[in-house]
This record gives C-alpha cells, structure tokens and sequence, in this order.
C-alpha cells in the first residue's frame, strides 16, 4: 500500500504550523507560557480590575522574572 501524497494546501498549512510553533516556542516552551501567562495577568490587571498602574509595573517584573527563572533553570542543565 502506497500513501498518497498530501496536497499542496494540506502542505502549506502544515508548513505555516511548523514556522510558527517553532518561532513562538522553539527550544524554550516555558518561556512562551510565560509569556502567556504574563499578558493575561496584565490584561486582567488592566482590563478586569481597573489597575493601570499595577499593571504597567507588573509587565517588566513578571518579565525579569520569568527571563531569570529561565537562565537559571538554563545553567543548572548546563552543569549537569
């Protein structure tokens, strides 16, 4: 039994698929959940709870953070 090959569609939209999860995710999934997880809280600090000012002050915080918990998990795999 012989597959048939996948249309060009089926193929082009795969590709896209591939270029973006690897863009997005690429060789740290934590860091894009983080990321996720760092625009919905400042969406609900912003949007829910009317905190602007907490929100503008939780955006680079929570960013530091998730970029040091990142090296440092980075660091350990790296000695190991």
């Amino acid at each position: 039994m012989s597959r048939a090959k996948p249309s060009w569609a089926v193929r082009v939209v795969k590709g896209f698929a591939i270029f973006w999860w690897d863009f997005l995710v690429g060789d740290t999934p934590e860091l894009f959940v983080a990321a996720l997880v760092i625009i919905a809280v400042v969406a609900l600090l912003r949007i829910v709870l009317q905190r602007n000012a907490l929100a503008a002050i939780a955006l680079p915080v929570l960013s530091i953070v998730a970029l040091g918990v990142s090296v440092r998990r980075a660091r350990g795999a790296a000695r190991k």
